[in-house]
């Protein structure tokens, strides 16, 4: 048997409404697609002139060279290190009013043991001539370590009988010992002294003792001279070495090289006096204390053998 229910049944839910929300998006769809094709036939359109005129590229292009570094030394130019250093730098050195003070200042630049061999060892000279080549302006020496002794020097190759050139074999020193040369008559030069001047000055000193009527009543150069230059015989040349009068000192010789005839000469080997070989103002103490050459022994050689 059923029974009836006294409450009234639940009312039924009211119907899901239609989705407009989902119909309006729809309905947008094709009109946003639409409006999105005038946009894009613009951009089109403006890449097209953009690329298309030659005004513009130009434009685009110069930009990059309006740019600026960051860093402005970059500008600075860089000394190349393979090419040789500016002549126009020097190193200026003391006043030594001494041969001590000389000393004093070359003691820490050389080696010890070389130093020490100065005035010693055969054949060498001591500080008191390299002092006095200082004095007198024969020498200059760059402030460095070693120390380098510049030395401006001219080189007489004296011709001949049969073509041969006059050479020195060896010296007699003050101190006794016996230097050998083998080398064409050779002077340093002076201050400011021309390659000529220097020529003449060397005969004087090295070969006047010996030449027949002395120097006193001739000329050195020109028809009535002494001396005659060979024509277009000049040589200069440099180089580079350890000096033999002084051990351990590199030196730079620039040598000013000429052939020359010198009228008066002996035809065989001979000897020659140097009275003086120093000429200095403050008394002749100075340069009795340096070993100078006393005597210089001459002999005739070969042409190619010099």
């Amino acid at each position: 048997m059923k029974y009836m229910s006294s409450h009234p049944p639940p009312p039924l839910p009211p119907p899901t409404p239609p989705p407009h929300h989902l119909h309006h998006v729809q309905t947008h769809l094709p009109r946003k697609s639409i409006s999105l094709l005038p946009d894009f036939f613009f951009t089109a359109f403006s890449l097209f002139l953009l690329f298309s005129s030659p005004k513009s590229i130009t434009t685009v292009t110069l930009l990059p060279k309006l740019s600026f570094p960051l860093n402005p030394r970059r500008f600075f130019k860089i000394p190349d290190m393979s090419s040789p250093p500016s002549t126009s730098i020097t190193h200026k050195i003391p006043n030594f009013p001494n041969p001590q003070s000389l000393s004093d200042w070359l003691k820490p630049r050389l080696p010890s043991d070389s130093f020490a061999s100065w005035g010693v060892k055969p054949g060498t000279k001591n500080i008191h001539n390299l002092w006095l080549e200082l004095s007198e302006g024969e020498i200059s020496i760059a402030d460095s370590t070693p120390p380098v002794r510049t030395v401006e020097v001219v080189v007489v190759r004296v011709i001949g009988e049969d073509n041969k050139v006059l050479v020195e074999s060896h010296q007699e020193l003050s101190n006794g010992d016996v230097r050998h040369r083998c080398r064409p008559l050779s002077e340093k030069m002076k201050p400011g002294e021309s390659v000529e001047a220097a020529v003449c000055r060397a005969v004087k000193e090295e070969l006047g003792s010996i030449i027949s009527g002395g120097l006193g009543s001739f000329g050195y150069f020109g028809d009535n001279g002494i001396v005659r230059i060979v024509p277009n015989s000049y040589t200069k040349k440099v180089e580079e070495r350890f000096s033999v009068s002084y051990p351990g000192l590199p030196a730079c010789y620039v040598l000013h090289t000429v052939d020359a005839v010198v009228e008066g000469l002996p035809e065989g080997d001979f000897c020659t006096e140097e009275v003086e070989e120093y000429e200095v103002s403050d008394g002749k103490k100075l340069a009795e204390e340096a070993v100078s050459c006393k005597k210089h022994y001459w002999k005739w050689v070969e042409f190619d053998s010099t």
